[in-house]
């Protein structure tokens, strides 16, 4: 009876791994996109847009092209934030309803 209980213990275990090193991989490449996107689309929009948007198509002063670039790289910010909790709410139930149905 202790040879079966610590076959199967092996058998469940060894079952396990796979799946949890595959979601820890995934959940890792999931924030390091993120991570990312975070730091490059930002900063990318202030400058991309206060340069060829609010200075040279509404040609707005220095000074005021700073303003309104900074409120669209905030709302980068935000949309971001946005997508990743989305992204993980869907990861984690997907998993969750992987690991329900064994």
């Amino acid at each position: 009876m202790v040879e079966r209980y610590d076959k199967t213990s092996l058998n469940a275990l060894s079952g396990l791994e796979p799946r949890t090193e595959s979601s820890l991989g995934s959940t890792l490449r999931t924030l390091l996109f993120f991570t990312a996107l975070m730091i490059m689309l930002p900063i990318g929009l202030y400058f991309s847009s206060k340069a060829y948007v609010f200075e040279a198509v509404f040609g707005m002063t220095n000074r005021d092209s700073y303003f309104y670039a900074a409120i669209v790289a905030v709302v980068a910010v935000h949309v971001v934030l946005a997508l990743f909790v989305y992204v993980a709410w869907n990861e984690g139930s997907h998993q969750w309803r992987e690991g329900k149905q064994d």
